[in-house]
């Protein structure tokens, strides 16, 4: 299963920095030796299903770059460099891409002027590539994307997010072949007809951004209904203490690019 069974994990140490990190509500600012401890309990649970994880630097000129995921998508066949929708961002993804070249033959970029597109609005199933329009990602962005995945052979569907919803990952996850973890708000717009959807409970919508990797689904911590609903359903759950980075609109799949990359 290319969509969740994968040998490689990307991540970047959160920086000094992230105290300036974007966000679209100020809770507090984020305590950084408590992220540093989620961080590393994060890497670990990757490198417990076999992963080999890359650990890139922190870097201080980019308090966001911490949410590797927005910069790139990783599909067995190649990565596409993303353009995310934030000024401030922009930059990290051109920091990524030399990484990404040493693991990939075939690299390629999101290049319009006016295209913008983000790693957080992307869901890769086994048979699609769903692309949510937000605040960050445009239809110029889902449009060139499109074109640079065709020859790879993959269907790209457009999907919109919910208002005031940063990405459209924020409110969804994959959980196996055929399987959405949804809240319910992203659920009735009727993008994931044909799958079979779980919805977060009432209540608990912030662990609707959650990752299948391998055996492990991968949760933040603090959402016992929903966790035991997932292990009703069969999954095996790890939680991980999100606390700080959701000062600053993290989640669990904003802190890693996962793949298999075709060398």
């Amino acid at each position: 299963m290319r969509s969740y069974t994968f040998s490689h994990a990307i991540t970047r140490k959160p920086s000094t920095s992230i105290i300036a990190g974007l966000r679209a509500v100020d809770t507090g600012t984020p305590d950084l030796a408590l992220m540093l401890t989620h961080h590393a309990d994060y890497i670990a649970a990757l490198r417990a299903t076999g992963a080999e994880v890359v650990e890139l630097e922190a870097m201080q000129a980019y308090p966001d770059s911490v949410f590797v995921e927005d910069t790139a998508l990783c599909l067995p066949e190649g990565a596409v460099v993303m353009r995310p929708g934030a000024a401030s961002r922009l930059g990290e993804a051109a920091e990524m891409a030399p990484h990404l070249a040493a693991l990939y033959v075939d690299v390629r970029r999101i290049e319009g002027d006016d295209s913008f597109i983000e790693g957080g609005d992307i869901l890769t199933t086994e048979t699609e590539i769903l692309v949510g329009r937000s605040a960050r990602t445009n239809a110029a962005g889902v449009a060139e994307l499109a074109r640079l995945v065709a020859d790879w052979g993959y269907k790209l569907r457009e999907v919109f997010t919910p208002p005031g919803v940063l990405h459209f990952k924020t409110d969804c996850s994959l959980l196996d072949g055929e399987t959405i973890l949804s809240t319910k708000r992203l659920a009735d717009s009727g993008c994931f007809e044909g799958y079979k959807v779980i919805h977060v409970v009432d209540g608990e919508e912030a662990c609707a951004n959650s990752i299948r990797f391998n055996d492990l689904v991968i949760m933040p911590a603090g959402f016992p209904k929903t966790r035991a609903v997932l292990q009703q359903a069969g999954y095996k759950v790890q939680e991980i203490g999100n606390t700080e980075c959701a000062k600053i609109d993290g989640g669990m799949s904003c802190l890693s690019l996962r793949f298999t990359p075709t060398r």
